[in-house]
């Protein structure tokens, strides 16, 4: 399939060492020959006769030079041009990269040269996309470049880096050779039906199902459900009555003054979020409005958001004030939440004595708890400690080379087990091979999805979308 020639900057924007403008596609070359000038020191002895811009490119190659505005001869700036030619280059295509100095008069300068050149912007994620569509890498693996590029722990890098190298392809490669196998039997079978002892072995492909299919299937769910927080973070909520020092506690966490503190009931009215690291978990933590019963209807809508927010939670932190008693409200949010997941949190522990034991309610006890002052900063490594244990669990945390799928391989992954199972128990009651060869089919279409085999546009273009326009 032959493409236009694509350019966009491939580096953040901002005042820095290093810019990069990419282009890609069968024009990259001799638009970088219209606009580039090698340095004459970097020719040496062997520096050819003639124009400094006729020489020609060779492929993996660095050049020194300066990119040149061919109509009026102005030097843009200094350089380094790096040239590669397909097929070993990130989209396949020809590719050319130029090495700017960064800020964003310079490269919006040498990308409208390149574009006036004739090469277009390219869409967000296009060059990904175009290494996908030449087949260099498949779905799971351009998804894992974002999530390598949005990482935010070492542990959540080591998972995108797994999955770029091939692993969940690779495991979803090994169901579908064999299914692929099953079906050759199965059809066989249909073909010829005075042959089925012959054509198909029912114990042996029951086995294979059940342990190559089936099981693989379900771990890369189990994966999903119990590690997913690594990949996507774990979503944690500060709730509690007005005043009890979620904002500050939320200040602590992030260790900047982000949310207002106030003596003022009420301060906070909408929900915050931040996202930080914890023991290298990957943590969104939001601090909320006071829950308790107000007419205010600015309050009113925040402890609408906060109750929908606990309701998507992994975990919550029900603070409370050490120096007041329970009260009504307290008892209230509790039974709002006694069913998720979540650490009793009591604070100020400044405002009472050193050997202080909180009166804690019945079933409360029962609930992992830690003492805490927001404002000096007491107990804080122990709260730390205790979510990411309350995280992990009895998991062991080792991330390197385990494959963790997002939420579209999970879904994709459960209606491949549904097909899987419904065909091992045909299978298992006697059922017809052509009842049996349409589960088959079907699993492998589900699996399809997620590697990109079988793969609708929309879907294609919702993953590629999500990226920034010059990855």
């Amino acid at each position: 399939m032959k493409y236009d020639t694509i350019a966009a900057i491939a580096t953040p924007t901002g005042s820095g060492g290093i810019g990069i403008v990419k282009i890609s596609g069968k024009d990259a070359f001799s638009i970088a020959k219209a606009i580039f000038q090698r340095s004459l020191a970097s020719w040496g002895d062997g520096r050819p006769e003639g124009d400094a811009l006729s020489f020609p490119l060779k492929s993996h190659r660095l050049y020194h030079g300066h990119i040149v505005n061919p109509k009026t001869g102005k030097v843009l700036d200094e350089v380094l041009l790096s040239a590669m030619k397909a097929p070993r280059t990130y989209t396949r295509e020809d590719v050319i990269e130029i090495n700017s100095h960064s800020g964003y008069i310079v490269m919006a300068s040498i990308l409208d040269l390149v574009l006036q050149k004739g090469a277009r912007l390219a869409d967000p994620g296009e060059f990904t996309k175009r290494a996908y569509l030449s087949g260099r890498i498949d779905l799971t693996q351009a998804e894992a470049v974002i999530d390598i590029i949005n990482s935010r722990t070492e542990k959540s890098l080591e998972i995108a880096t797994s999955q770029i190298k091939g692993g969940l392809k690779n495991r979803i490669e090994s169901m579908r050779h064999s299914l692929i196998d099953i079906l050759t039997q199965v059809e066989a079978a249909i073909d010829f039906p005075e042959d089925v002892g012959d054509v198909i072995d029912v114990e042996s492909v029951d086995q294979i199902l059940d342990k190559a299919v089936i099981d693989a299937l379900s771990e890369l769910v189990a994966q999903y459900e119990n590690m997913h927080f690594l990949r996507d973070g774990l979503k944690m909520i500060v709730v509690g009555r007005p005043n009890v020092g979620k904002s500050s506690l939320m200040n602590r966490l992030i260790q900047d003054d982000r949310v207002i503190v106030t003596p003022i009931p009420g301060t906070t009215r909408d929900l915050i979020e931040e996202t930080l690291n914890i023991r290298g978990i990957p943590v969104i933590v939001a601090d909320s409005a006071g829950l308790h019963d107000t007419e205010d209807p600015v309050e009113v809508i925040g402890i609408e958001k906060t109750h929908k927010y606990m309701h998507g939670s992994d975990l919550i932190l029900f603070m409370i004030d050490a120096s007041d008693p329970f009260t009504r409200e307290d008892q209230k949010i509790y039974q709002t939440i006694d069913d998720k997941r979540l650490i009793l949190v009591i604070n100020k522990i400044d405002l009472v004595e050193d050997d202080f034991q909180p009166e804690i309610p019945e079933g409360w006890d029962k609930r992992p708890s830690v003492k805490i002052s927001a404002l000096y900063g007491n107990g804080l490594s122990s709260l730390k400690d205790l979510i990411a244990k309350l995280a992990i669990g009895d998991r062991h945390l080792e991330v390197q080379n385990t494959i963790i799928p997002n939420l579209r391989h999970k879904v994709a992954l459960e209606k491949s087990l549904g097909f899987a199972v419904s065909a091992r128990e045909e299978i298992r009651k006697g059922t017809s091979f052509e009842l049996i060869a349409i589960d088959i089919k079907e699993t492998l279409d589900s699996l399809g999805e997620i590697i990109g085999a079988v793969a609708k546009e929309d879907i294609i273009d919702q993953i590629f979308n999500r990226f920034c326009i010059g990855k």
